[in-house]
Order: structure tokens, then sequence, then C-alpha cells
């Protein structure tokens, strides 16, 4: 029997909702196909290529010509429904969690910065994953 400690996962991190942002080649036809599953759409503009749907708490994005690939997305500040009005964890701070973790970031924000801003990283099967603050600084 070893009488070293059980080590203690690190605290968790608020990372906000939860979405998946899939790339689609007809905005059109994805929103069609994803409202017949019973999305209904709560925000975007398909002008520009772009929708947010809902489901119950699922929440997903559809762009078209905007990325590469899908993404893991989330969002300081807000719930399923939009934005909690509840405190919130700073992506900026989220941003130094991460990076005292040892995580590499594909992308990074201005640790000096109050608003807006997102931050990238990438998993290990190469899976972008976006922390995505649309609020204001707490």
């Amino acid at each position: 029997m070893s009488d070293s400690p059980t080590p203690v996962p690190p605290p968790t991190v608020p990372l906000g909702a939860f979405s998946v942002s899939l790339t689609v080649s007809d905005l059109a036809a994805s929103t069609r196909f994803y409202t017949a599953l019973g999305f209904e759409p709560i925000g975007g503009d398909a002008e520009h290529g772009w929708l947010i749907l809902r489901h119950e708490d699922a929440v997903l994005g559809l762009f078209q010509g905007m990325f590469d690939r899908n993404i893991l997305t989330f969002t300081p500040g807000w719930g399923a429904d939009g934005p909690t009005g509840a405190p919130f964890t700073d992506i900026r701070d989220i941003q130094q969690v991460l990076r005292d973790r040892g995580l590499t970031l594909a992308d990074d924000t201005d640790p000096a910065g109050t608003g807006p801003a997102s931050i990238t990283l990438i998993d290990p099967d190469g899976n972008p994953v976006l922390i995505d603050q649309h609020l204001e600084r707490p």
C-alpha cells in the first residue's frame, strides 16, 4: 500500500455555456435540417452567414464560410438562454489559469483588456476549443 496521497484534481474553471459551432456549406439547408429536429433560431445574422439555434438546453451555431472546421465553444457569462446577469470569471483570468496548468493557447487575448475577447486551444486530436466572451469584464 502506498503512503502517497491521492492526487486532487484542480478546481473547475467556469467556462460558461457550451455550444457546438458547426461549419456548414449551405446555411439555409442546415437551418431547415436542424429546425426539423426541433431547434429554434435564437440569434445570428443569416445575411452574414451565421445563426444560433437552441433546442432545450442544447445550443448550436451554424457558420457558413467562417471556419475551417467544427469548434467546441464555451461562452463565459452566458447560459442556454443568453447572458445570465450573474457574476462570471473573465476570460483573461481563465486564460491565466489554463496557462498555469501548462496548456498552450493557439490564440490568446491581451491580459490587460476589459471587453469582449476570445482564446483558442487545440485538443490532442486537433479539435479547436474556443472560449468566446461577449460581455465586459465583471
